[in-house]
């Protein structure tokens, strides 16, 4: 709907990352400077900031720290892990945001997340449009998963992409110090799509990458790994180090550590985790070799200390691009990433309909998966290596980094 007027409210949902809130800043900066845009609103906790009436009122911000967003990790107006259930089964979440909507005068909602993030901007959006509701509604992607259908990648990908080659060059020239044998099992996140696993294939450009490197979109063979293994340590003096996605599963679709998994998020995913201490057991126990299991665990999506430069700016213009597309009259979409054509790296900002990206999985293409499943090919490396150019980092003070600091005054009416 163009040409309308009142206030915004931004959210933010699942996961952080070490560059959401660049997204943050552009809605906000941007926000803060249109004419149509009334008020400008930052829920906290996600969805649950709306629905019981808890969020910011973001124009009492001073500039400075808006601006230090870019730089400062995590969500800074609080996450959730909230589902909504069908309008059709339980309407009730969203008579409640209706009412807040009417109350507070939002006709713009921007809704920050991954792939159920992108399902609940979708489900709202049908339902302010049913109830006869002018509002607009533009979902600001991330994830470090990588995983949304329809953008070439996704905000947050790069920054952890860069984090787990440059880690993992770290480990590869400590693990080989000693004249002895050991063997590194590392764990990177990834559920079902093996993006953020696949990076490490980046530090093997200099040298200093994984011997072997297992994607979920590849069945996992424990025997084929034992034996994968044990071939490396055979040519390289007892050393190896292996890279696996947290969601690596066996071929009847059971994840490798799923039996650590006994707890669920809201969503009904198994919360993995603990697949490398697995693997190292079982490596253990057939070679006799000392083994370590390193689990990367958060530091892969807070590391704002390696966030890729290309990653933020993106990132910011992207939370710009969805004010703009918004006030313009577009709604029920997604902000996307599209690479353009060409050997020099640029992108160009597309709208895509918000129930395409909604539970949709982006996996890594089989073609850029070895035939031997244990590494990826240059085309990988082409796509990926211009994604973590640059570096931008939050200013220090007393030699530490100076994070944003909002106020977060709360909103009245």
């Amino acid at each position: 709907m163009k040409n309308l007027k009142g206030a915004c409210i931004f959210a933010q949902s699942g996961g952080p990352t070490s560059v959401i809130n660049a997204s943050a800043a552009g809605v906000f900066i941007e926000a803060l400077g249109q004419e149509n845009i009334t008020k400008v609103y930052g829920a906290a906790h996600g969805i649950k900031g709306i629905l019981t009436e808890n969020f910011y009122d973001m124009g009492q911000e001073d500039m400075k720290e808006l601006e230090l967003l870019k730089y400062t990790p995590s969500s800074a107006l609080g996450s959730v892990r909230y589902k909504l259930k069908d309008a059709s089964v339980d309407d009730t979440d969203y008579k409640r945001i209706l009412e807040v909507f009417k109350k507070y005068d939002i006709r713009y909602f921007f809704y920050n997340g991954g792939n159920d993030s992108m399902d609940t901007c979708n489900k709202i959006s049908k339902y302010m449009a049913s109830s006869g509701y002018e509002c607009n509604v533009i979902g600001v992607p991330k994830t470090i998963d990588n995983d949304l259908f329809g953008t070439d990648h996704c905000p947050g990908y790069g920054s952890a992409a860069k984090y787990v080659a440059t880690t993992l060059m770290e480990v590869n020239l400590d693990a080989k110090v000693y004249d002895t044998g050991m063997v590194c099992i590392i764990e990177v996140m990834g559920r079902n799509a093996g993006w953020l696993t696949a990076s490490a294939a980046l530090a093997g450009t200099k040298g200093l990458g994984a011997d072997l490197i297992y994607l979920p979109e590849v069945p996992f063979d424990m025997d084929k790994f034992v034996a994968d293994v044990k071939d490396v340590c055979a040519k390289n003096n007892n050393k190896c180090i292996a890279v696996v996605s947290e969601g690596i599963k066996f071929a009847d679709g059971k994840y490798v550590g799923e039996f650590k998994a006994s707890a669920t998020d809201l969503f009904g995913h198994a919360q993995l985790g603990g697949v490398c201490n697995v693997l190292a057991g079982v490596i253990k126990q057939a070679t006799g070799i000392k083994v370590r299991g390193i689990e990367f665990s958060l530091m892969q999506r807070c590391a704002a200390h390696l966030a890729s430069k290309t990653d933020i700016e993106e990132t910011f213009r992207a939370g710009r691009e969805a004010v703009k597309a918004a006030v313009s009259g577009e709604t029920d979409k997604m902000v996307c990433y599209e690479r353009k054509a060409g050997d020099k790296y640029e992108i160009e900002y597309k709208l895509l309909p918000l129930e395409l990206a909604a539970n949709t999985e982006k996996q890594v293409p089989k073609e850029w998966i070895t035939a031997n499943g244990t590494g990826l090919t240059e085309d990988f490396v082409k796509y990926a290596l211009p994604l973590i150019q640059g570096d931008a980092k939050a200013p220090l003070e007393d030699g530490l980094p100076r994070f944003a600091q909002l106020k977060k005054v709360l909103a009245t009416k």
